[in-house]
């Protein structure tokens, strides 16, 4: 079990921008997921993702590690941002936009 918190704090640290989905960005496995996915997209960057259906341990831990207990999560420069609605609502209102430009801005510099 700790290497799994390990594991899960390697990806978030080492990825300015982490999406832990179900499925993948070409085929989300559940509708979260895929409004997550079109919502990042839309903005224009590259990001990571963990398919948490083929990683049972991360599906299972990372709920307890950020204190959130639903997939999709989205996690930018190490921290949580949320999960499917908070990441539509900012989507919106170009809140996501500016977060995920000022995410790969500051890792080029």
């Amino acid at each position: 079990m700790s290497n799994t918190i390990e594991t899960i704090k390697e990806q978030i640290s080492s990825n300015d921008i982490l999406l832990y989905m179900k499925g993948n960005p070409r085929a989300p496995q559940c509708g979260f997921s895929s409004q997550a996915v079109q919502a990042l997209m839309a903005c224009g960057e590259r990001f990571a993702f963990v398919n948490i259906l083929e990683n049972p341990d991360i599906r299972a831990e990372l709920p307890k590690y950020a204190n959130w207990p639903t997939f999709p999560q989205l996690w930018v420069k190490g921290e949580l941002v949320g999960g499917c609605d908070i990441i539509v609502e900012m989507a919106g209102n170009g809140e996501l936009q500016a977060l995920i430009k000022e995410a790969v801005g500051s890792s080029e510099e």
